[in-house]
């Protein structure tokens, strides 16, 4: 099946009965393919009817903003250790996150998600690329800069102003 397809279906499926759903950009731009999540809210900002955060690389300080939302859904957009090719994407649901590589941050995943559920009971998902380069100082890698406009205007499509 073509992955972009299955995406469309999965967002689709999972977000369109959503009322108020907020997108979470997580990365450093300073560590290569880690910035995909800050690019992609860039691109998705004011294009889609849906709140959109860069959280930069530490997303617990947008806690406070994404509780007084009072979102259906939370859609976390971050590099993750998938264990697939670089630039290989799913969307990841409950305990499929957790047990995910999930990402660089400090953060512990199951404290940020654990806690967002908690205080706002949406349905969380984290819609994970695997990144190639994340070293300080790296550029994006090739297969990560094309995902940004594939999945950006794949987001855009389903979640339309």
């Amino acid at each position: 099946m073509d992955k972009t397809i299955d995406l469309e279906s999965k967002l689709i499926s999972n977000f369109q009965a959503k009322r108020k759903i907020i997108i979470v950009g997580i990365g450093n731009i300073l560590r290569g393919d880690d910035a995909i999540g800050p690019a992609i809210i860039e691109n998705l900002n004011g294009k889609v009817g849906a709140v959109c955060i860069d959280a930069g690389s530490a997303p617990e300080n947008y806690i406070g903003k994404i509780i007084k939302e009072d979102p259906d859904a939370v859609l976390i957009i971050d590099a993750v250790d998938l264990g697939l090719e670089a630039g290989s994407y799913d969307l990841l649901v409950n305990s499929d996150i957790l047990s995910s590589g999930f990402t660089t941050h400090d953060l512990s995943p199951d404290m940020f998600i654990n806690f967002l559920k908690k205080e706002t009971n949406a349905d969380i998902y984290l819609l994970g690329i695997q990144p190639q380069r994340v070293s300080f100082g790296d550029e994006m890698s090739q297969r990560v800069k094309k995902r940004i406009i594939e999945i950006s205007e794949l987001i855009k499509e389903v979640f339309n102003a």
